[in-house]
């Protein structure tokens, strides 16, 4: 029973971590605008089905095309924001919610065009036999974006502290007004932020392709857990996202081993419930007037 759970944490661990890239792509997103994408999802199975087109196109696997996704998906969400988004950033935020999800739609619908519906997977040379530690198998695609997961983290995080970019993106979360006053280019840093959160998306998705099928469906069930993540986390607050997002990982794996794995969703969502109703600004958001 013990190495079951052990084997439970690992993996629950693994996933949790691409989970927490792909939600802290939601809470930028928030934390810079005040929307909550629902087109998230399907931007996460656009970033799996360019990884898959790469790898079957040129024989490159997800883990080295991550730059030509990052790029890709960057601009497609700076496109998305000026073009759609920004025209309505004023708005009413139920215009927002339907608009990102007129978006997921058309977004879906179109992959299913190009592709079809049959499932599609990314089976890697030499990535199909686990790594064994004593009595625990470790499986090596997951160990991977586990890693990569780290380092995009870490990349964003840079780039927010240490950039002029990151800077103008955070005055802007901070204080619109204000960082218009002090001449930054708020419609630009919007375009820019989500472009970065779709990046993360983007990378999340290419991450996951060699995990599980691909299918233009795919990325419903991952919207769902990525905005319960960045709830969980605070909307807004992105190690928060990271940290939310290990932890429902762990959650979800033992869940799945005590319950099965039908139920490992109600508990996710029954942990949402619990967040909304006694801690709604989530583990580290904070009250704001």
């Amino acid at each position: 029973m013990a190495i079951s759970i052990t084997q439970s944490l690992i993996d629950g661990l693994l996933m949790g971590g691409v989970y927490a890239l792909a939600a802290l792509g939601v809470s930028l997103i928030f934390g810079v605008m005040k929307i909550t994408n629902f087109a998230h999802g399907a931007l996460i199975t656009v970033g799996m089905f360019i990884a898959y087109q790469v790898y079957t196109s040129f024989n490159i696997n997800p883990y080295i095309s991550l730059p030509i996704t990052i790029l890709i998906m960057f601009f497609i969400g700076f496109g998305i924001q000026k073009l759609t988004i920004n025209p309505i950033i004023s708005a009413p935020s139920h215009n927002q919610l339907l608009l990102t999800q007129g978006l997921s739609i058309v977004l879906e619908n179109l992959l299913l065009v190009i592709f079809t519906a049959n499932y599609k997977s990314v089976l890697l040379p030499g990535f199909d036999k686990a790594l064994k530690v004593g009595s625990i198998s470790v499986n090596k695609p997951k160990l991977i974006a586990f890693g990569l997961v780290v380092v995009a983290s870490l990349g964003v995080y840079l780039l927010l502290q240490k950039t002029d970019v990151g800077h103008a993106i955070s005055a802007t979360s901070v204080q619109r007004e204000g960082a218009t006053l002090m001449g930054i280019k708020v419609p630009k840093i919007n375009a820019i932020a989500f472009g970065i959160g779709v990046a993360c998306a983007g990378v999340a998705g290419a991450l996951l392709a060699p995990i599980q099928y691909i299918s233009p469906t795919v990325g419903e069930g991952f919207q769902l857990k990525c905005f319960v993540i960045a709830v969980f986390g605070g909307l807004g607050n992105i190690w928060g996202a990271v940290v939310a997002g290990l932890i429902i990982g762990i959650v979800e794996s033992l869940a799945s081993l005590a319950l099965g794995g039908s139920w490992s969703e109600m508990v996710i969502y029954l942990i949402f419930i619990l967040v909304l109703l006694f801690k709604p600004t989530g583990l580290f958001g904070k009250k704001t007037r």
